[in-house]
């Protein structure tokens, strides 16, 4: 029991280090920036290096190479200096690091020097382990994991992006960004910025997106979408096709065709104008027209075992598969065939 108690605890030591957030992170004397995703990685730096400037304009900063390191460049950056002006020193491949360095980083992680902010950018792999123990093992310290987002993952990181400047982006808006930029969060972070320095509307359109990206990609999901439920088999599995060909991620075209048919679904039986029922479903009027008359290919028992496939499909897309490209062709198939 002892024994075990002991090694509970140096688990935990390991793991004391305080869990940071790459928008707004928590200043602390040692930060690692670990994981891979060098967007959400540049994004911490600059928020650090933009949190302490405003805190001090007489900021000193500076940048080490870890990979092709200088003995004594470290201990050099960090000596106070005689008016103890703040300072930055941020430490890039350190999951390349020299020998030199991690010695020299692992004598001042133990004893860092005051108004001096360190941070410590490790992509992956084991190199600088010891390194990376004894700054998790600190409550002090703040790490910052940089995990790159999963397909499926990218939708919240859009509605994210825009919530951060006070905004909003309509679902469809925001699932037609992700099919156009669903292979980089870089240019999927740029789009978004891009598209609030556009417009001064509040709420972002499906409309302006088209306008703006939708000849990023030949195929979006919601084209796909669209000529599935028309069932239009041949162009659907055309455009399935020619989206794969093209990077087009399975996630985002499960997700507009499941969008499409939830909506149809709540608008069925439902009486009122267009303009009427969009804020009772949730939806913009020309998204409830665009519905009803989809519902004229379906009946209700159909629509209800399309439902329930693309349920399944995202599953299986989201990692139950070994083959999601089969899988969204296969959905595809069935509801434009209506084979349901």
């Amino acid at each position: 029991m002892a024994a075990r108690a002991k090694q509970s605890g140096r688990g935990r030591a390991k793991t004391a280090i305080a869990q940071g957030s790459w928008r707004a992170p928590q200043i602390a004397p040692v930060m690692l920036v670990s994981g891979p995703e060098d967007f959400f990685a540049s994004e911490a730096v600059a928020s650090i290096r933009a949190q302490l400037r405003d805190a001090d304009p007489a900021l000193e900063t500076s940048e080490i190479d870890a990979s092709s390191y200088a003995p004594g460049e470290l201990s050099t950056l960090v000596s106070p200096s005689l008016f103890m002006e703040p300072r930055l020193v941020v430490c890039e491949h350190v999951h390349e690091c020299a020998n030199e360095f991690l010695q020299e980083a692992l004598d001042y992680v133990a004893n860092p020097v005051e108004s001096t902010v360190v941070v410590l950018r490790h992509e992956s792999g084991v190199r600088g382990k010891k390194l990376l123990d004894l700054v998790r093992a600190n409550a002090g310290f703040v790490e910052i994991n940089c995990v790159t987002p999963k397909a499926h993952e990218l939708h919240e990181f859009v509605v994210t992006e825009f919530r951060a400047q006070q905004r909003r982006i309509q679902p469809q808006a925001a699932a037609s960004l992700v099919a156009a930029f669903n292979t980089d969060v870089a240019e999927l972070a740029a789009a978004c910025r891009q598209l609030m320095a556009l417009s001064d509307d509040r709420e972002i359109s499906a409309e302006l997106v088209e306008r703006y990206y939708g000849g990023r990609v030949e195929t979006t999901g919601f084209k796909i979408a669209d000529a599935t439920i028309a069932g239009q088999l041949a162009q659907a599995l055309s455009l399935v096709r020619a989206g794969f060909d093209t990077g087009v991620n399975p996630v985002p075209i499960v997700a507009a065709i499941a969008m499409k048919l939830r909506l149809m679904a709540k608008v069925a039986g439902l009486a009122g104008t267009d303009a009427q029922l969009a804020s009772q479903v949730g939806a913009a009027p020309w998204q409830v027209g665009q519905a009803r008359r989809d519902l004229s290919g379906f009946t209700e028992v159909q629509l209800g075992h399309a439902i329930m496939l693309c349920a399944e499909t995202d599953h299986m897309v989201k990692g139950l598969s070994r083959d999601p490209e089969f899988a969204v062709e296969r959905l595809v198939r069935k509801v434009a065939a209506r084979e349901l």
